[in-house]
């Protein structure tokens, strides 16, 4: 029965990617838009004017943001972790490799002459290989385990999967224009596509190996809320409100730009929930919310580290956010950083449906679930 799961694994990912890629153009040319500017590949942004400050809407977007702060609040507050374990094994050889990688990538990236710019547009590359194996050998000296070792080939599988993530929110980021690449200009079509596919590679590795790690620390490991149920209705309400937002997203873009994170997370989990018959975040339904907590939590984590070593580097990007333009935190303004949970929920659920197509098992628990016989 493995073959079926697999199957429909595999539709939830090409029916998500089709209607994100889809349904902008759709709405554009339902309007009566050209759409021929955003059918060249590589997908190339260019800094945009964007709308002046608001407090009303700075104000307004804080409110969710506020809501799920709480949420965590609760969520800790009722953790009833587990008695502190010390390390169980040494840290890996190949973890001290990626110590040394960063120390070296970040040392490129921060400094001028040291290198030819070619080389030095792939220090992000070498940082981010670096912060995978080191996080890998941290987890593997606390636990034993860890994902580069003990779920090997799914591992892997996550650098190429993650590239073709990438390059779909370049391809939405044409229509609101939200961030804009330096330090490539110089570069022709090919040559970008080449040398941006490196580091875009590592962000799916990366925000798992963080996941994997912060599941290992007590109180993150022991987090509770009340139970979630109704998951087929709130599937369905997923479904129809990304789809939508992605349809009139490139004629409000000014108005809708959260939803650039928002729905593809949307339509994800109401594809996986409706064709598959439960998400990575079924666990709610038992009061256990870690599969939704945790992950949302790497990609904020994995978003500073972004934004850091984004900051002092040649090749770079810089932001254009209409109305919350304020209160930077290196080049991101600070309710951008918001961006990062949901991105870190998207990412959980692509790491699923890889799970199950290549290891027929769910992705939860990250060091090895029950196989997927239906």
């Amino acid at each position: 029965m493995a073959e079926p799961v697999r199957a429909r694994a595999l539709l939830v990912l090409l029916l998500a990617l089709a209607l994100c890629w889809a349904a902008p153009l759709a709405g554009l040319l339902a309007m009566g838009h050209s759409v021929s500017a955003y059918l060249s590949f590589p997908p190339l942004t260019v800094d945009v004017p964007q709308a002046a400050f608001s407090w009303s809407v700075f104000v307004a977007l804080c409110l969710p943001v506020l809501a799920t702060l709480k949420l965590y609040a609760l969520a800790v507050a009722r953790a009833r972790p587990r008695p502190f374990r010390p390390a169980v094994g040494k840290f890996p050889w190949w973890g001290w490799v990626g110590c040394a990688l960063i120390a070296i990538g970040w040392s490129l990236a921060w400094s001028r002459n040291l290198v030819p710019a070619r080389w030095q547009r792939q220090s992000f590359t070498l940082l981010w290989l670096g912060y995978i194996l080191a996080l890998n050998g941290l987890a593997q000296r606390r636990d034993g385990r860890s994902l580069l070792a003990h779920r090997t080939r799914w591992f892997l599988l996550l650098f190429p999967a993650s590239a073709c993530l990438w390059w779909l929110f370049e391809y939405l980021n044409q229509f609101v224009a939200n961030w804009y690449y330096g330090g490539f200009r110089a570069l022709g079509a090919w040559q970008y596509f080449l040398q941006a596919t490196l580091p875009f590679s590592t962000v799916l590795p990366a925000v798992a190996s963080t996941w994997a790690w912060l599941a290992g620390v007590p109180r993150l490991d022991a987090l509770a809320l009340p139970a979630l149920r109704g998951a087929r209705v709130l599937a369905w309400l997923a479904l129809a409100t990304g789809a939508c937002a992605l349809l009139a997203i490139g004629l409000w873009p000014q108005a809708l730009f959260p939803f650039l994170w928002l729905a593809p997370l949307l339509l994800l989990a109401g594809l996986q929930q409706l064709l598959l018959g439960e998400t990575l975040f079924a666990p709610l339904a038992g009061g256990d919310w870690r599969p939704l907590l945790q992950p949302a939590l790497a990609g904020l984590v994995c978003g500073f580290f972004w934004e850091l070593w984004n900051y002092g580097s040649l090749a770079k990007w810089h932001y254009s956010i209409p109305y919350v333009e304020r209160f930077h935190v290196f080049e991101m303004p600070l309710l951008g950083y918001a961006g990062y949970l949901p991105f870190g929920l998207e990412c959980a659920l692509v790491m699923d449906l890889l799970a199950r197509l290549v290891e027929h098992r769910r992705l939860w628990p990250l060091l090895g679930g029950p196989k997927v016989t239906a």
